[in-house]
């Protein structure tokens, strides 16, 4: 092999030693000695580049032009050594350093650097001698075995090494056994019992070999037989004893084996082992024994050569089987728990105990036996109860009480458990225990206490999970009176509250317990506190917040931590006593936003809430009511000045704002009469009605075909009117003017036709004075009255559309009266009297005067001669018979006016109003 690779690298190093010299191709001009060498590491090794005479004469070139290279690495020239013109050599001290290839390199014309020669060196380490040899015989069937030998070969050599096993009996020499794959193990299967058999190992390489020290030994030594089988577990009468038989997979007359038999529980991990002396002859069968009843072992077994020689069998496959019943060895834990219904005198006593364990049940508990006895001298025999469950209620009155718990099975019963119920909970002889703690200790939970008195009888611990969501359900166990610690039993959990009540009991009762709360493990709480806040103020803030719920703490929460900072200012934290749920910050700036947030720490760390902000107030307590307060006495003094301003100034301000309005109460019309010109000359302090005591006039306009609708006595007031109004023409002036002897104003229409006063309508105008009401009520009195106002008429009267019947001919301010209207308009105006119809307000006595006033007026305008004048006087009948503004209007059918003949009837008036206050211009 080292041979054909050498000739590789020759022939590599050949094709790259062609060089151009003066333009021309020549042949290698050299070699290297030795060639592929191969060497030991760390020894001194000289190679020699000897350059051919043949190109020796193609240029300048000599030995000492000579360069060495590890690769690519250039040898020092300290050990470079010119032997002649043609040979260089190069020494290496140590061939640790050397590497493949090691090349012979010469710098010819130009100074450029060709390769001449190159070899492959090859380092390493001669083999070791193997140790360590040993050989074992498997059992590979019942007639198969094979010999499998190991052993140590030595260190690395960085060379390929060939080891061999070699083996001789006395008189002949085996075929070698050559390794697989591994060079430290080899196996055969040329195997010989009873005989001695000379076994070593043989390691060679390039550069030496090397032998193991031989071992000698019979095959039958070194055996390793294979295991029982068809193992069987059988129980037999007794309880405490099971029965084992397998089958061996050697024949005895190759050797007798011996055994070892190992058994456990079912639910224990631990192994138990037979006597080694029980079985050390050769069987196929053992009773083992000192059992524990109707329990559930499994059993394994392994052989070996009975002398001892060889080695052990593997073990065999694991059978089980269960020993019989047997009488339960103990009683049940038994514990109590009392409920007084409303008397303390009557309890509800719940007695509870435990199932027993498999190895102290030593059979299926079939049914429990509970005996309830009184302590009294009158008792009646005890009561007896047989359950399946491990509980009983009884209904007992207060007393002391001896209970009893038996288990049984098939066999048969336990012994008794006993329990005392005293007839009270504490006696000073029954005390409770002390310095009780309960702490994690080796993976459990720990409890410990200091015993009360040397005459404990026992101690039962009581213990549950304190959650949020399910209620406290109790677990408990019983220890002997000489305890002071236990571990709690059951499955107890990390990062769970257990609330731990140790009682201690005596023979004459039991003594008050004593609780505490542990963790098996604490973590992190869940979650932090929520805080709030429950009052901000201007530089304080009252913080709130709910202690986390037992599920979220996860251990003992040993403090509260509060951070609270500005926006971009610094944190500032507080620690808080557990105990609290609010807390004050105080400090603070006014006016500003504050972030805070909680933690809550346990023994193993802390965990944040969620952030909450809030904002402090600008002002402080009793700062605004400081700024508000004045403020509202300043507001209201101004106002009660300007009241008082208002109050001197009233007759300023009511000149300029409520002018004075004529009276037209205090007008001419209201002091005058016809036929007593001096019975109404009153002065302005005696009026007959107080001033504002007017309403409006009320205007009835008759149509001459509405004559029918009166009455025989209703004509003859209006004849009897007709006659005194001319009479009376001499003696008043019409509305708007003087009287009858003053210069007359155009007051009647001048009508075209020519027509007798008998057929021409009059228009009489007077002012119906009316007490003072609301709209739509009739004052109990109306008097008539002359009005002497010379205001000129309103907007709303000017307008000949607003008034009844009037004519298109007249401008609202150019006339006072309808003039000689037609026939048409007189006959629109007839609605007035249609309306009043329809509502007639009842007319008292003092109406009827009234209307002989108007009477009286009508005479004295019949003495005025003026025919226009006439017409005005005429228009006071108008005005008897016209509703007022407010809605009221006069019948004549209710006043008693004899009904007149058509031509008598005013055809058309101008009506006047005299108002509350004031008056209607004219």
């Amino acid at each position: 092999m080292s041979s054909g690779r050498s000739w590789v690298i020759n022939a590599l190093y050949i094709l790259l030693s062609i060089f151009s010299f003066g333009g021309g191709l020549v042949q290698s001009c050299g070699y290297i000695i030795p060639e592929s060498p191969v060497l030991t590491r760390g020894s001194s090794f000289t190679a020699l580049c000897i350059l051919n005479e043949s190109c020796l004469d193609l240029g300048n070139i000599h030995a000492n032009q000579i360069i060495w290279r590890i690769k690519s690495s250039v040898v020092p020239k300290e050990q470079y050594h010119v032997i002649n013109r043609t040979v260089s050599s190069v020494t290496f001290n140590d061939t640790s350093i050397l590497a493949t290839p090691l090349t012979c390199n010469i710098l010819a014309d130009g100074q450029i650097e060709q390769n001449i020669y190159g070899i492959a060196v090859t380092v390493g380490l001669p083999p070791e001698k193997p140790e360590n040899l040993s050989c074992i015989v498997n059992q590979m069937s019942k007639s198969k075995f094979i010999m499998t030998c190991t052993w140590n070969p030595g260190r690395d050599t960085f060379l390929a090494t060939d080891f061999r096993l070699k083996s001789q009996w006395p008189q002949e020499t085996l075929p070698d056994c050559m390794p697989q794959g591994v060079n430290n193990s080899c196996n055969t299967s040329n195997v010989q019992f009873f005989v001695n058999l000379e076994v070593w190992v043989e390691a060679k390489n390039a550069l030496g070999k090397a032998e193991s020290e031989p071992i000698d030994f019979d095959p039958v030594d070194i055996v390793k037989p294979l295991p029982p089988h068809n193992l069987i577990v059988s129980s037999e009468d007794l309880p405490t004893v099971l029965k084992l038989s397998w089958d061996n997979q050697i024949e005895t007359f190759e050797m007798e084996l011996k055994f070892n038999i190992r058994y456990r529980m079912s639910d224990s991990p631990d192994w138990m082992e037979v006597p080694p002396e029980d079985t050390e002859s050769h069987r196929t069968s053992f009773t083992v024994q000192s059992l524990k009843p109707y329990t559930k072992y499994v059993f394994s077994l392994r052989c070996m050569k009975k002398d001892g020689m060889g080695f052990w069998s593997d073990w065999s496959k694991e059978k089980s089987g269960v020993t019989s019943e047997a009488k339960p060895s103990k009683g049940p834990a038994l514990w109590r728990k009392i409920d007084m219904f409303h008397s303390p005198n009557f309890w509800a006593v719940h007695l509870i105990w435990k199932k027993l364990d498999p190895s102290e049940a030593n059979g299926i508990i079939l049914r429990y036996e509970v005996t309830v006895r009184a302590r009294s001298r009158l008792s009646p025999s005890p009561a007896t109860y047989n359950v399946n469950s491990t509980n009983l209620t009884l209904n007992l009155t207060n007393g002391t009480y001896e209970v009893t718990v038996t288990a049984h099975n098939k066999i048969g019963g336990s012994p008794p458990s006993f329990l005392l119920i005293p007839a009270t909970e504490f006696q000073a002889d029954r005390p409770p225990v002390k310095d009780l703690k309960a702490f994690p200790k080796d993976g459990k939970l720990w409890v410990e206490w200091k015993v009360p008195n040397n005459n404990v009888v026992k101690y039962v611990i009581e213990w549950c999970v304190v959650s949020d969501s399910s209620d406290c359900t109790t677990e408990w166990q019983q220890e002997l009176g000489t305890s002071q610690g236990t571990f709690l039993k059951g499955n107890i959990k990390p990062f769970k509250c257990y609330l731990i009540t140790v009682h201690p009991l005596y023979n004459n009762g039991q003594g008050n317990g004593q609780s505490t709360k542990a963790y098996l493990q604490q973590s992190m709480p869940a979650k932090g506190p929520t805080v709030q806040t429950k009052k901000v103020g201007k530089a304080e803030a009252v913080l709130t917040w709910k202690p986390l719920r037992v599920d979220e703490q996860n251990g003992f929460i040993r403090y509260y931590t509060i951070l609270y900072r500005t926006i971009g200012g610094n944190e500032t934290a507080v620690n808080v006593d557990p105990s609290k749920t609010d807390y004050t910050l105080s400090s603070l700036s006014s006016d500003t936003l504050y972030m805070v947030k909680m933690k809550a720490y346990t023994d193993e760390g802390g965990t944040s809430g969620p952030e909450f902000t809030f904002t402090t107030q600008r002002f402080g307590k009793g700062e605004i009511e400081a700024i508000v307060v004045p403020v509202c006495l300043a507001f209201l003094l101004t106002i009660l000045l300007g009241v008082l301003f208002c109050f001197n100034k009233r007759d300023l301000i009511k000149k300029h704002i409520w002018p004075n309005v004529p009276d037209p109460s205090k007008s001419n019309i209201a002091q005058w009469s016809p036929q007593t010109p001096t019975k109404h000359n009153f002065s302005s302090k005696d009026q007959i009605y107080p001033e504002g005591s007017f309403t409006d006039v009320s205007v009835v306009e008759i149509e001459a075909d509405d004559k029918k609708s009166f009455s025989d006595q209703d004509l003859k007031h209006f004849n009897l009117l007709k006659k005194e109004k001319s009479t009376s023409e001499g003696h008043s002036s019409g509305i708007g003017g003087s009287s009858c002897m003053s210069s007359p104003r155009q007051s009647v229409s001048d009508s075209d036709e020519s027509e007798t006063a008998q057929n021409t309508s009059s228009t009489v105008q007077y002012s119906t004075v009316i007490l003072n009401g609301y709209r739509d009520q009739i004052p109990s009195v109306q008097v008539f009255s002359r009005s002497e106002s010379t205001q000129p008429l309103l907007d709303s009267e000017e307008k000949p559309e607003d008034n009844s019947g009037g004519c298109d001919s007249a401008t609202p301010r150019q006339q006072y009266f309808k003039q000689n209207c037609s026939q048409d308009e007189t006959n629109t105006d007839g609605s007035h009297f249609e309306r009043a119809k329809q509502v007639t307000p009842p007319i008292n006595e003092e109406d009827l005067v009234g209307l002989a006033q108007l009477q009286i007026s009508d005479h004295s305008l019949q003495q005025c001669g003026s025919g226009p004048e006439q017409n005005k006087h005429e228009s006071a009948l108008s005005d008897v018979l016209s509703s007022s503004t407010e809605g009221q209007i006069l019948r004549l059918e209710t006043m008693g006016i004899n009904t007149a003949t058509v031509d008598e009837i005013p055809k058309s008036y101008m009506p006047q109003t005299v108002r509350q206050g004031g008056y209607m211009p004219q």
